[in-house]
């Protein structure tokens, strides 16, 4: 299983997606889908792109059973601690470090 969030991106961008992944809410797309077509997936996403944020979540050999890539500057980033990939929450008066 594959999950897409995506932030300030084009609406044809979104479109496109559809093709591949549900979009059972506004930016956010899942799907199963082979690694060859995931990885083409992101190259396209942050392409396109335009300035938005992309964040990817995808079935990953490791502790968890996932890995999180992220382009651009989302609101959410992960952070690895000791192994495990957690999520931070920027708040509006919080910079990105």
């Amino acid at each position: 299983m594959t999950i897409l969030i995506l932030e300030r991106v084009p609406t044809a961008l979104r479109g496109y997606l559809t093709g591949w992944l549900l979009e059972p809410r506004a930016g956010v797309f899942v799907g199963n889908v082979s690694a060859l077509v995931r990885d083409e997936l992101w190259k396209l996403v942050c392409k396109h792109a335009n300035g938005g944020a992309c964040l990817m979540i995808h079935p990953a050999r490791n502790e968890q059973g996932f890995a999180v890539r992220v382009w651009g500057s989302p609101k959410r980033v992960p952070v690895d601690m000791e192994g495990i990939t957690l999520i931070k929450v920027f708040k509006n008066s919080d910079t990105k470090e």
